[in-house]
């Protein structure tokens, strides 16, 4: 589909005005001859439909009905392109398998590639950058995919936790959303799919991964799921003919994403580490396995009322680390673990990175990874991190 015919003289709602929202509005001042273009960032129900031809909603705003007069940057986008599009969904990890992904195309494949979506660099902002042999890597996010009907040529689906329970209430709406990336794939399409996903009905040909035992790759990256996922990144260059040895190189080389087990220094013996990507019980776990001596494991953040009886139970079960936990769901945690010795509570932050200092001994190693959402204490999760790596520069030296 041309988007550019299809929106060319009709009356357009811009419904939100974040990254996304000013991506559009960009766009359409640059590529689209509309009658009329309105900004709006109130509810739904002050809308006044019939006003519009097209409302193009930001991802993130809550909209449980289907309405084909509503629509979105990242489906506008896959309208146009969706045959050069690698799709890359997944509670946790999306963002590190496409920027390996990203970096190991752009190193062996010959040809053009953009890197976009969730990652931060809005679809629209790049529409007249893509040329008919560029390669599209796209990280969708649930909130992206919620109201998409078309899926990209290639979908990537890492895996499947429960997460945005604050905004789905279930993890079957929540799956719901993310299912989007491949349920409306043609045939000829390729669908790449991790073990613990739900069934998706596809016509792409499907391809089942799974944790690898007994072959590693050589990555910068520690933990099991980093293997996990550079299986994904292998499987598609080669699809898209890039030579084995070349993909490996390129996948050695990569550096990795800053807040995603970052090493952030050593002070006093004691070695740092930047996880606040971390959101979910999982993610916490897999950082306390990942590093090596991991001695002290910082949790806690926004509650979004998930379930914690994983993380409880490991908390019991492994005496060898110690947890400081801290704000809402940390509070929460500590109300089932607080008769443990190898858990403690801390107001904030601040006060557990403290703790963390005087607690840690040398030879050790220290890691935030909250297993919640920053919302409410910080910007987002990326200034989480910053800040951890402020205190721990500050206490520990």
């Amino acid at each position: 589909m041309d988007i550019i015919s299809e929106l060319n003289g009709k009356r357009i709602l811009i419904w939100g005005y974040g990254r996304e929202g000013k991506a559009t509005e960009h766009f359409l001042q640059r590529c689209v001859k509309p009658a009329s273009v309105d900004i709006f960032e109130g509810k739904k129900e002050e809308i006044d439909e019939d006003d519009y031809d097209f409302i193009i909603k930001s991802p993130g705003i809550v909209m449980n009905e289907e309405n084909p007069k509503y629509t979105s940057e990242t489906e506008l986008f896959l309208q146009q392109f969706r045959d050069q599009v690698i799709g890359i969904t997944g509670t946790k990890g999306k963002s590190t398998t496409s920027a390996m992904l990203y970096t190991v195309l752009k190193a062996c494949s010959g040809r053009p590639v953009l890197l976009l979506g969730n990652i931060g660099q809005p679809c629209l902002d790049y529409f007249e950058e893509v040329t008919e042999d560029t390669i599209i890597v796209y990280e969708m996010s649930c909130h992206q995919l919620a109201h998409t009907n078309v899926s990209p040529h290639i979908a990537i689906f890492l895996n499947l936790y429960e997460e945005h329970l604050d905004y789905y209430g279930t993890v079957e709406k929540y799956f719901e959303a993310k299912s989007h990336i491949a349920a409306y794939q043609k045939s000829g399409d390729y669908f790449f799919v991790g073990e613990n996903v739900p069934q998706i009905d596809t016509k792409a040909q499907r391809t089942v991964l799974h944790q690898p035992k007994g072959v590693h790759y050589e990555l910068k990256l520690a933990g099991e799921h980093n293997q996990y996922d550079a299986q994904f990144v292998e499987r598609v260059a080669e699809l898209l003919g890039c030579e084995k040895e070349a993909v490996l190189k390129s996948m050695a080389d990569f550096e990795g994403l800053p807040h995603r087990l970052q090493y952030v220094g050593t002070y006093r013996g004691v070695r740092y580490y930047d996880d606040s990507i971390s959101t979910i019980p999982e993610a916490a776990i897999n950082a306390a396995m990942s590093i090596p001596d991991a001695k002290t494991v910082l949790i806690g953040g926004m509650d979004r009322g998930i379930n914690y009886d994983l993380l409880v139970a490991f908390i019991r079960e492994h005496k060898e680390f110690q947890f400081i936990c801290a704000y809402a769901s940390g509070k929460r945690i500590f109300g089932e673990v607080g008769d443990c010795e190898n858990c403690v509570y801390a107001e904030d932050l601040e006060q557990a990175v403290e703790a963390a200092v005087q607690m840690t001994e040398p030879g050790g190693a220290c890691i935030l990874s909250p297993a919640a959402a920053s919302y409410g204490y910080f910007k987002n999760f990326e200034e989480r991190g910053e800040t951890f790596q402020k205190y721990v520069h500050a206490f520990a030296q």
